[in-house]
């Protein structure tokens, strides 16, 4: 039966994240956007006006769509996004920024395809393989086949960028579909295999690859070069203590750690508001894994229940890899903290994302 509340609690959880977000960045973006810009809050009010607005309008807009019109639309979403990762690739229209194309430019806008692609993959997934069903799934030829010429064909245009952490996001957030629509645990074992041998031979292909594992193993080996920003990150989080040395106060932000208001935006929130305010914000990620998992268990159909897992396992598996890498748990990776860091293209997908769950919720039958 449709429920015709909202889901206060997944909301909740949501705006407590980007109002904290925008604290976070107002803070850790001063100096940063003093020294680019000549605007202390230029960060700030760029992430207030294409990030959040537009998003809180996506996500009431998306709220009130009936979930199951994103079936009808898989195929064009999905290949619109194929469209976009070439179009990074294109003279004048793709844009390379620290030697990475991942951008197109709109004029005064840019773009970042791979983010539409990790919700257009979500939704294609969850579409194609509810139509599948459970036995063809199981299938070799039918199921684990194809799959992986899905993975393969998205997965080359994000390492072609390239782009190891959006790609790790993808994959791993397309297996958790890939379990949860009823895949053979022995194909599961088995990709995950070909994931690690792919993954070695990335490695071995290109040396800064080699150079973030080697920083990984030993952070202190040279702490100058190659291992600089995850010692300024652990020098960041280590000197924030129990409660930190107060919002607004970090010294790393002056210039000594890189992208403060984007992939290390933990490492200042660990320093200016200490193992307290990191356990907090970490607590906010577990409350909405739970509901996420929650509303999934719920949803009406298999095409609900996919698209509410891969949602989730995205915001999470993004939150826990970007958490995990500056405290030195993985690999460097680059990608940002969901609802934290700045970069308006990820908070609108993660809004829309967010705004198809809500839906999700009202037609699941959730006793809170």
């Amino acid at each position: 039966m449709r429920n015709n509340i909202e889901d206060k609690t997944l909301l909740s959880v949501v705006f407590t994240l980007l109002v904290f977000g925008l604290v976070m960045i107002a803070s850790a973006g001063v100096i940063y956007s003093q020294t680019r810009f000549a605007d202390a809050y230029y960060f700030f009010k760029h992430q207030l006006f294409f990030g959040v607005f537009p998003g809180i309008f996506v996500l009431y807009f998306l709220s009130r769509i009936d979930y199951h019109f994103w079936k009808k639309l898989a195929v064009p979403i999905f290949f619109a996004s194929v469209v976009f990762l070439i179009l990074v690739f294109v003279p004048g229209v793709g844009s390379r920024v620290y030697g990475a194309s991942r951008w197109i430019q709109l004029g005064p806008f840019s773009f970042q395809p791979s983010e539409m692609a990790k919700l257009a993959i979500i939704i294609y997934l969850a579409a194609w393989l509810e139509g599948r069903g459970v036995q063809r799934i199981k299938d070799v030829f039918e199921g684990l086949l194809p799959f992986l010429g899905i993975m393969g064909l998205i997965g080359f245009l994000i390492m072609k960028q390239p782009d190891t952490g959006t790609f790790g996001v993808i994959v791993l957030t397309s297996f958790s579909i890939f379990f949860v629509a009823g895949a053979r645990i022995q194909h599961l074992a088995g990709m995950g295999l070909l994931g690690a041998c792919l993954l070695w031979l990335l490695v071995k292909l290109e040396p800064y690859r080699f150079d973030r594992i080697l920083t990984f193993l030993d952070p202190g080996a040279d702490p100058q070069g190659i291992g600089y920003q995850i010692n300024q990150a652990l020098l960041a989080v280590g000197s924030g203590g129990l409660f930190g040395v107060g919002l607004g106060h970090s010294r790393q932000k002056f210039n000594y750690l890189p992208e403060p208001v984007g992939d290390s935006i933990f490492a200042i929130i660990g320093e200016e508001v200490g193992l307290l305010g990191a356990t907090i914000l970490i607590i906010l990620f577990v409350m909405l894994a739970i509901r996420g998992i929650k509303i999934a268990k719920n949803a009406p159909d298999m095409f609900g229940r996919l698209m509410a897992t891969g949602i989730c396992m995205w915001i999470i598996l993004q939150a826990f890899i970007n958490i995990s890498a500056n405290i030195a748990l993985v690999p460097l990776t680059g990608i940002p903290l969901p609802f934290i860091s700045y970069g308006g293209t990820s908070l609108v997908f993660l809004m829309a994302a967010i705004g198809i769950l809500l839906n999700i919720s009202k037609q699941a039958n959730i006793n809170d």
